[in-house]
């Protein structure tokens, strides 16, 4: 056989030394193509349930700092003793200084907990020692519980107003008193149940489905309506509507005003009213003046007290409290009523106001802990918060929370720990041991003035006006939620907001984005063109994210069309500039979590239109769960295994190197 003339010799290795790159980055393609079709078999239906089962009810005992162990983890019965009382882990490093400063934020907290817990429990439709009863019980607990430093637990407006929109209606707190108040502690029992169950079983997306803009709307709404119930106490009136929706109330206050009604509690409550308003300007103007704002519902009771019963103004039309009784929480567990025909509605409200409740508490909570630097477990929090009112309904309280204007005060005192709250229900106690028989001239009109005093900070204008600015359906939301409340009810409400939140949630599940992507100059990098209007697109080629956590029953048609409806805009668009037709559709499914039968039908049904147009489908990136069961489906074989790539760029630069689209333009 003759040798090869020179110039063939030289061209042969010239072709060699250009192929062999070529065929080295075929091969590296190849591979990383194995890597991808041939990972590990997802967990199974059954491994998944029992891995969630058992780190869901694993009880929050990690504990990291100081571990000796190579993971970090220590399940010993003391780690797991710290993780359900952090107490006994913060416990040890408690000194004097952190003491003298919790005594001092204790006092201050308890000067503006008495007020308002009276005011709270005749909100609440319940005697004045319930809500005194709430401030000691439920706080000693948290304390040994809770991991929060900051928060104040107690009775709170919106809690309270809960309770008295919704309980009315099966039980009459006028004609039957007491057993009013024993639905109030079944609620609270059941309350707390379900709190402890969310804390147990790591539920905390519960509270979720509540958005950020709902809770907006709905303090606002419940605000205005808890503002314009204090009307019957500003004016002496005894009767009222048992409705919460404004028309109801204003109607209920009108109609009484034509029969009878006390100056006197007017000029008693408004004059108090600005002094409270003032007070509260004052402090938030000056943060060194914070005691001030913290002491005026206090000295506005013992004030008000004094006039009353130095001018014997109740001979004259002012409505008083009068007799609160003392001593200390006596026990109700034989008061719950788990044989009523209305446990079911029981367990509703209970449910409705565990939500509302622990929303409060944990927003709170993580609002003063970020400024503090440390991170609050929400599962811990609902352990905490459950084991704290299904105690309280044993002892005589109604469902307690943390109160942000408490745990302001709390937090501008300078506590350091939760021991404020037990400085706190101490000083309770022993008002309640020592001064109530004072508090017997005490007019109820200044009871609601210290209500509104407090209504202003759930009204967040500022935040409705951002989220106005930043998306419009949570407006929407905010907004269906703040008209609920004020015109029809709280449940009416809650129900609105989150109807309009999961229309906004399924809206872009069954409706997601769908992006064509091009090529950034001088880069590998490929980024959608609606975002990047300067990416460039490939001849021949036409790439497409799915902008969806799932290809699922809901979304897959949806997404078909729309990839065929690009694929047609494509091609009017080549035929108008006389650029080739597109040969291969990438889908960068980067962004696709899962997938189930009803999407890879739908991916079938898009390989087979596009085979019948000569178009050839590649994908870029599947994810886990999703080339498991693409493999499994068999849908790997149909379009073929080399058309699976790693990134989009690798799809991209094999379909160049196949010759199936022309030179890239970049």
């Amino acid at each position: 056989m003759g040798s090869l003339p020179a110039n063939d010799t030289y061209h042969s290795d010239v072709l060699e030394d250009r192929l062999q790159p070529e065929m080295e980055e075929s091969a590296c393609r190849t591979e990383r193509t194995n890597w991808l079709l041939n990972s590990p078999e997802a967990p199974n239906l059954w491994r998944q349930l029992i891995g969630s089962f058992k780190e869901a009810t694993c009880l929050p005992g990690k504990i990291k700092k100081n571990s000796k162990k190579q993971n970090g983890k220590d399940h010993s019965p003391v780690s797991l003793l710290m993780g359900v009382f952090p107490i006994l882990d913060w416990g040890r490093s408690y000194n004097a200084w952190k003491f003298k400063r919790d005594l001092m934020a204790g006092l201050t907290l308890a000067s503006l907990c008495i007020p308002q817990s009276i005011s709270y429990a005749n909100l609440a439709r319940l005697d004045a020692q319930y809500g005194l009863y709430t401030s000691v019980v439920p706080p000693l607990i948290y304390s040994v519980m809770g991991s929060s430093k900051e928060i104040a637990i107690g009775p709170v407006a919106v809690v309270s107003m809960l309770l008295s929109s919704m309980i009315p209606k099966i039980v009459d707190p006028t004609a039957d008193p007491i057993g009013y108040r024993n639905f109030v502690f079944t609620v609270t029992f059941f309350a707390g149940t379900f709190q402890f169950i969310f804390g147990l079983f790591r539920l905390g997306f519960l509270i979720d489905f509540l958005s950020h803009a709902a809770i907006v709307g709905f303090m606002a709404g419940a605000a205005i309506v808890i503002g314009l119930q204090q009307l019957k106490g500003l004016f002496g009136i005894s009767n009222s509507s048992n409705k919460t929706d404004v028309v109801s109330v204003l109607h209920s206050v009108f109609k009484s005003l034509q029969h009878h009604w006390y100056p006197l509690n007017v000029v008693l409550g408004c004059s108090f009213l600005i002094l409270l308003l003032l007070s509260r300007y004052v402090g938030r103007r000056n943060k060194k003046l914070f005691w001030l704002s913290a002491m005026a519902p206090l000295l506005s009771v013992i004030l008000s007290t004094l006039i009353v019963f130095l001018t014997k103004a109740d001979d004259h039309g002012v409505k008083i409290v009068k007799h609160i009784k003392g001593g200390i929480n006596p026990i109700s567990l034989h008061q719950l009523q788990f044989k009523s025909p209305h446990l079911g509605e029981a367990a509703k409200i209970g449910f409705i106001t565990a939500i509302v409740a622990l929303t409060e508490a944990i927003a709170v909570g993580r609002s003063f802990a970020s400024i503090k630097g440390y991170h609050l477990d929400g599962n811990k929090e609902m352990l905490a918060m459950g084991c704290t009112n299904l105690v309280g309904s044993m002892t005589s309280c109604y469902v307690a929370t943390g109160s942000f204007s408490r745990t302001a005060v709390n937090f501008s005192a300078g506590c350091e720990t939760v021991v404020s709250n037990i400085v706190m229900a101490i000083t309770v106690v022993l008002s309640l041991e020592a001064f109530t028989k004072l508090l017997y001239y005490t007019p109820t009109a200044i009871l609601a003035s210290i209500i509104l005093s407090a209504l202003p900070g759930l009204i967040d204008i500022k935040e409705a006006r951002n989220i106005w600015k930043v998306d419009k359906l949570d407006f929407l939301a905010c907004v269906g939620a703040f008209l609920g409340v004020l015109f029809a009810s709280v449940e009416i409400g809650l129900l609105v907001a989150l109807i309009i939140s999961f229309a906004k949630l399924l809206l872009n599940s069954i409706r997601p984005a769908i992006g064509a992507l091009g090529r950034l100059p001088r880069t590998d990098i490929f980024c959608e063109m609606n975002q990047y209007p300067m990416a460039i697109k490939t001849p021949g080629i036409m790439i497409i994210r799915v902008n969806s956590a799932l290809l699922c029953f809901a979304n897959a048609n949806f997404i078909r069309e729309r990839i065929l409806a690009c694929l047609d805009e494509e091609d009017d668009e080549n035929e108008e500039t006389a650029k080739g037709r597109i040969q291969v559709v990438i889908l960068d499914l980067s962004n696709v979590m899962n997938i189930d039968t009803s999407g890879i039908i739908a991916m079938e049904e898009l390989n087979k239109k596009l085979v019948s147009h000569g178009i050839q489908l590649a994908m870029a990136n599947p994810r886990w769960q999703v080339i498991n069961k693409l493999k499994r489906a068999n849908f790997i074989n149909k379009i073929g295994a080399e058309w699976i790539f790693l990134t989009v760029s690798e799809a991209v630069n094999a379909c160049i190197a196949l010759k199936l689209a022309g030179p890239s333009s970049c």
